[in-house]
């Protein structure tokens, strides 16, 4: 028995789309190397390929573009935890009855539903909500006071990663690819991404 025609193929379907939605936000509220951005969009490509395999409630797929109108709110709109519950529950409830079975019902199981969901609205409302606090808390110190400062690489710069500059983690770019654990200097400032050079030991 082929895959596709297995009675778990929606159930599968369904863990990739949820990874997909996951990975999603916290990739919009925590931009950083890109990982997580193409992690997303391998699990969202996937997903799209399962679904088109199945029968699927036009309903639900509507719910779902609420939900992803109500999570743009959050990030965007003042009134977060509101528009970020919103945006859980609406995810949860499309996601959860896009597929629709043989006898017209949920395709998916309803413990794996019921497990899913909590999993999703406890997901949202502690990483993502913390994440989205995060990028909106003002910054520690003061913008000017980076340039010129010392710092490590905590990812490959190849040409963007991660560096830790002044007792907090950035988004960093360089002219040249600069391995994870170099010493840099912060030499430009562009909002939140930094530009670095590596420090010339002689």
């Amino acid at each position: 028995m082929s895959v596709l025609s297995s009675s778990l193929f929606p159930d599968m379907v369904y863990l990739v789309l949820l990874a997909g939605l996951w990975l999603a936000a916290l990739s919009v509220v925590a931009p950083g190397t890109g990982v997580l951005e193409l992690a997303a969009l391998a699990m969202l490509i996937l997903a799209g390929f399962g679904v088109l395999q199945l029968e699927v409630n036009a309903w639900a797929l509507a719910v779902l573009a609420v939900g992803a109108v109500f999570f743009g709110l959050s990030v965007w709109r003042r009134g977060q935890a509101l528009w970020l519950a919103l945006a859980a529950i609406t995810l949860s409830l499309g996601s959860s009855f896009l597929f629709r079975g043989t006898d017209g019902g949920p395709a998916v199981h309803p413990l794996l539903t019921a497990i899913a969901t909590l999993g999703t609205l406890g997901y949202f409302w502690v990483a993502v909500r913390k994440a989205l606090l995060a990028a909106r808390a003002r910054p520690t110190i003061d913008p000017a006071a980076i340039m010129g400062q010392i710092g490590e690489t905590r990812t490959d710069l190849d040409p963007t990663g991660s560096v830790y500059v002044g007792g907090e983690l950035w988004t960093a770019r360089a002219d040249r690819r600069i391995p994870t654990g170099t010493a840099v200097r912060v030499v430009e400032k562009d909002g939140l991404i930094l530009t670095v050079e590596p420090i010339e030991h002689s």
